[in-house]
């Protein structure tokens, strides 16, 4: 089946986003692993992800928990220090798909503020053709919804969407609805995905 679209996820798939390791340097390992076991930082941000402030969530989880309002405060403060670097060779993958015309989309758990903010730290982020980002749908993979919002919005197949993510519960619902899938452990696989499907050359994905 010919690929019509390239799906890129962002997170650890065009950016790396470790916030453990950002705590582990600024803070010590002990001390993030104490903060991760009391406080439900990642529940935060799927907050931020689903569409809520991203200052505001932030600031105000910070307040329910005074004995790390400062750290806690830093996953906003020091946010794009969370989010980095970025993974060259899959942005070059972005750029030589678009530069053969193929159609490169964003899907993606992210933000409004911080991938506004990203944008001007990344600009490749405001290459796609379309960024679908959850914050501004109030939709979250790996949920149905907004893999059938994409579809309605990009008017195809799913069966001719290739779709490349980090994690494996955001694939399997894209491979239950039809869409073409990759499970991206690092570029070089997703390179080779990507010239098997002949959608570039070996040298093009170099």
């Amino acid at each position: 089946m010919t690929i019509e679209a390239v799906i890129f996820d962002i997170g650890n798939v065009l950016i790396e986003w470790q916030p453990e390791r950002y705590y582990d340097r600024t803070i010590g390992a002990a001390r993030r692993q104490a903060m991760f076991a009391e406080v439900d930082l990642h529940g935060m941000n799927d907050l931020v992800d689903q569409g809520h402030h991203f200052t505001d969530t932030i600031y105000d989880w910070a307040e329910k928990y005074p004995g790390w309002r400062d750290e806690i405060r830093a996953w906003h403060d020091s946010w794009i220090e969370l989010a980095t670097p970025e993974i060259p060779h899959s942005v070059r993958l972005m750029r030589a798909l678009r530069s053969k015309g193929v159609p490169v989309f964003a899907l993606t758990n992210f933000g409004v503020q911080n991938f506004d903010y990203a944008c001007t730290v990344y600009p490749f982020l405001t290459e796609f053709d379309r960024a679908y980002v959850s914050g501004r749908m109030r939709m979250v993979k790996p949920h149905a919804p907004i893999y059938a919002a994409v579809e309605a919005d990009c008017g195809l197949a799913p069966e001719r969407l290739l779709f490349a993510d980090d994690r494996a519960e955001n694939i399997d619902t894209a491979r239950v609805r039809g869409w073409q899938v990759h499970h991206f452990t690092g570029p070089e696989g997703w390179a080779a995905r990507l010239v098997a499907e002949g959608l570039l050359t070996e040298g093009e994905a170099a």
